[in-house]
């Protein structure tokens, strides 16, 4: 049983391998990523039930005791963000085949796309810090050929600028590990969080833990070290923005999560209280970004950081509720960025442009397009009844609770300014009168609706049944708050 924790890993990795060599039979391709990415999403669907009735499963390889050997820890909440990751990856390739030329398919998309997948599912399982180095390289790696697929001039110096504060965070990572090796001597994170309280290094461990922290808020986009996405996310494809804007960042969160949950919690007053501030400015200056552009996948992109900070206040707030929140938001975040991506992108493509003030007027010849926007954007500013309503409830109530009156108001007047960010798109973009000089005579948008309608059925489907799914992120919640039950299961014999 332990076996199934590899699966979400090797089938991607498998599956990305094949495709090389295959790539120049690009229907054949095709038609393997279409099967591929189902049976995927089959296969964890089926571990995360399992999971969820019988409890963490947790592979050693090679069965060597902890700390030597690889463990990958399928624990409820790593399998249920590989689970939408899955579902992501689902939607993202039926967009490829309907959106992207047929030189970038065939500048290995799909074999980088697999191994994206193989590199973010690695990262949600892993349990301990230096293969979570390992599989962020991974999907670094993928990301590296995806941003720069296509080969235009704009991407290159995009993407010069993101590969290189990717590498100083990958420097500073494995370097910050080796400290913590050194001081705790295990990078096992159930190991770490039994020795971090024992060790009476406070001040080591607490540096130990901004340079973590460092690491973990460059590649999730958290105040001040967010200057690099916005531009990154919008420079390649549209089904790239989407893969980057679900995935990507939402690694970084995790990976804040994790740590900050599990091993450095024996000292809130420092490494908390610097979460709660970064994630009050995060909020903040990311909606001052949506506001202050007209390029409507800009204004998305910039949307993803605010986003962050509402997950950030979850964690800096540590309590139960609020972490229920973060997990529900985080759940919801990764859904409704792909699917707002596809919709500004399949918008983009029928005005033939992305700035909105040469738009007009789309909803008379697109109507499904703009009321499925309509939809994803009260989704996003947290309206009810959608998904973002209940993971925003969660974290501003957790934070009211702990007294945290000052960034509970920030979280609620930031909502506001994000629904005024992405209500401006459809009123003057689907709305007034046509700015494009015709209607195109192919239909652009054809097989781009489909894919954001998919990812828009799961995000109302967590808003409307949040009775039936809150109990099981309230589960995960109060685990990562007492995590006795992770490390038992990593720790047994």
């Amino acid at each position: 049983m332990s076996n199934l924790a590899i699966l979400p890993i090797l089938l991607p990795l498998l599956t990305g391998i094949i495709l090389v060599f295959l790539n120049k039979r690009l229907p054949l391709v095709r038609m393997i990523t279409r099967i591929m990415v189902i049976i995927n999403l089959v296969v964890v669907s089926g571990i995360a039930y399992n999971v969820l009735q019988n409890g963490t499963i947790v592979l050693k390889a090679g069965d060597w005791a902890v700390p030597y050997g690889i463990v990958l820890v399928a624990d409820p909440l790593a399998i249920v963000l590989v689970v939408t990751a899955n579902l992501i990856a689902v939607a993202c390739a039926f967009y490829a085949f309907n959106s992207l030329d047929e030189q970038r398919e065939r500048y290995y998309f799909y074999p980088l796309f697999q191994l994206l997948i193989a590199g973010v599912s690695g990262a949600f399982l892993t349990g301990d810090l230096f293969n979570l180095f390992v599989f962020f390289e991974v999907l670094l790696i993928a990301s590296y050929g995806l941003i720069v697929l296509g080969g235009t001039k704009e991407q290159f110096r995009e993407s010069f600028k993101y590969i290189i504060i990717n590498l100083f965070s990958s420097i500073l990572f494995v370097t910050t590990v080796s400290f913590l090796y050194a001081v705790v001597g295990t990078v096992n994170m159930a190991q770490l969080a039994e020795r971090v309280g024992e060790i009476k290094q406070d001040g080591i461990l607490t540096t130990i833990a901004i340079l973590l922290l460092i690491v973990f808020a460059t590649k999730g986009a958290l105040f001040p070290l967010y200057f690099w996405l916005p531009k990154s996310y919008t420079v390649p494809p549209t089904v790239i923005s989407a893969l980057f804007g679900a995935l990507l960042t939402k690694v970084g969160v995790y990976s804040i999560l994790r740590v900050f949950t599990l091993i450095f919690v024996y000292n809130l007053t420092v490494t908390h209280q610097i979460l709660l501030i970064l994630a009050g400015f995060t909020l903040v200056f990311g909606v001052i970004g949506a506001l202050s552009t007209n390029n409507v996948q800009l204004i998305i992109a910039y949307n993803i950081i605010p986003a962050v900070g509402y997950m950030i206040l979850g964690i800096g707030v540590f309590s139960s509720t609020a972490l229920a929140g973060t997990i529900y938001y985080l759940l919801h975040d990764m859904i409704i960025k792909a699917a707002l991506f596809f919709l500004v992108g399949a918008m983009a493509a029928y005005a033939g442009t992305s700035d909105l003030r040469k738009m007009g007027g789309i909803i008379k010849n697109q109507p499904l397009l703009g009321w499925l926007f309509f939809i994803a954007a009260l989704a996003l500013a947290g309206l009810p009844p959608f998904s973002g309503f209940v993971g925003k409830l969660l974290i501003l109530r957790g934070a009211f609770e702990e007294g945290h009156y000052v960034l509970a108001v920030i979280g609620l007047i930031t909502s506001l300014l994000i629904l005024l960010s992405v209500i401006r798109i459809f009123i003057n973009g689907f709305w007034g009168e046509a700015k494009q000089d015709k209607v195109p005579d192919v239909n652009p948008t054809k097989g781009k609706i489909v894919p954001a309608a998919f990812l828009l059925v799961f995000t109302i489907t967590l808003g409307l049944g949040a009775e039936f799914i809150y109990p099981t992120v309230q589960m995960i919640a109060d685990q990562m708050i007492d995590p006795a039950n992770y490390i038992d299961s990593v720790m047994k014999e």
